[in-house]
């Protein structure tokens, strides 16, 4: 689950890590009195969409009076953003973030993460603050200092103090830095955090580092111990066939392809893509079933694929916990009650895998029986050009 800058700022606070002051802005008006209510003689309007690179897309730019956050605010609330991670369709801005101008000495990069090959967190530190990480990578690697942390110990201090070393920073701020990325792992931690990124942290005049942005994702299997968390949810920010397949238990992501994938489990699922991949096809979503899918979850599986445009849907069961015949019997009751009008290919396997198989070859629809994993990837992107090609 991710949530908005804003919000992201005001759990730092909870922490005791600083950030300037803001206030959040939902019209013109309200823009303007945020900006009268900080004072000061410049602000920052600041665009909020779950996506970065706000900047570069002309999402958050700098007003030196009160006419000009009027003006600002006008033309960044209702644009459409788009940013190197919308996508060309961008976002619809729809909320602002109104904050006080900042002391910017220098800029760096803080980010952490639950790092799958190492099994801890990592803490990312960079002097290139305001670029996003993927660049540095790409283009100077050496420019990141990493942080494996022991779960056991937490940060210890000689790590970020070697850290500040290597990035040419000692006394005040060498403390300052320190001390921010305990609160910071602190929060992390405490909030099931899956994913931290404050680009750019902000060196001050006076030594001290401040989070000039707030990025936050976290664990959506934690939600249940963080009510507070799940209220933050901006519904109009998620992909509106994703929120429906929550609320059938359905794992579903969406992706750029034309051939949906209809699994139970997500090992499978990412074989699935894999091959279609292989095999020249591009997958339209991952949809993960799960082990105990009902005629009702399945139909609730199709109208969701449907709704990608896709060009084939590809079918493709293991049946362990999951009875083949209660696929079968679930696909075919889908297919009746939408009116499927694009190929259909079905790869069973496992538990009553025959007595599936003979139940959609008598329900008289037209559907394609795969006898592999591979047959019916062969047959998905082959029926999918032939459905683009009309």
């Amino acid at each position: 689950m991710k949530i908005h800058e804003h919000q992201g700022k005001d759990l730092f606070k909870r922490f005791g890590i600083p950030v300037p002051r803001g206030q959040v802005a939902f019209s013109v008006d309200e823009a303007v009195a945020a900006a009268d209510a900080l004072g000061g003689d410049f602000w920052v309007v600041k665009a909020q969409i779950h996506a970065g690179g706000r900047g570069k897309g002309g999402g958050v730019k700098l007003a030196r009076s009160k006419a000009e956050v009027r003006e600002l605010a006008g033309e960044i609330l209702g644009m459409n953003l788009i940013t190197q991670q919308t996508g060309p369709e961008g976002k619809i801005v729809k909320r602002l973030y109104i904050e006080e101008g900042a002391d910017i000495q220098d800029e760096l990069y803080l980010g952490m993460l639950v790092d799958r090959a190492t099994n801890a967190v990592t803490i990312m530190v960079s002097t290139e603050g305001g670029t996003e990480i993927e660049e540095v990578a790409e283009h100077n690697p050496s420019a990141i200092h990493k942080i494996h942390v022991n779960a056991a110990t937490g940060v210890l201090p000689f790590q970020v103090r070697n850290v500040a070393k290597a990035m040419g920073m000692s006394g005040k701020l060498s403390r300052s830095l320190t001390s921010f990325v305990h609160k910071l792992y602190t929060c992390f931690t405490e909030l099931d955090c899956s994913m931290a990124e404050i680009n750019p942290l902000i060196v001050t005049s006076d030594q001290k580092v401040v989070a000039l942005d707030a990025k936050l994702s976290f664990d959506s299997n934690a939600m249940f111990r963080h009510k507070d968390l799940a209220e933050l949810r901006d519904l109009s920010e998620e992909e509106p066939s994703e929120i429906k397949a929550s609320e059938f238990d359905l794992s579903y992501i969406k992706l750029d392809g034309d051939i949906g994938c209809l699994v139970n489990g997500a090992g499978l699922a990412m074989a699935t893509m894999d091959i279609l991949k292989h095999c020249g096809g591009e997958p339209a979503n991952f949809l993960d079933v799960g082990g105990s899918a009902t005629t009702e979850r399945v139909t609730e599986a199709f109208k969701i694929l449907i709704g990608d445009n896709v060009n084939a849907i590809f079918v493709n069961i293991f049946g362990g916990i999951m009875k083949c015949d209660t696929i079968a019997n679930g696909l075919i009751a889908a297919h009746k009650t939408l009116g499927l009008k694009v190929p259909l290919i079905v790869r069973l396997e496992g538990t009553n895998v025959e007595l599936g198989k003979t139940i959609l070859r008598e329900s008289g629809l037209t559907i394609l029986a795969a006898d592999s994993m591979a047959d019916g990837a062969v047959k998905a992107v082959d029926a999918a050009r032939k459905h683009r090609e009309g």
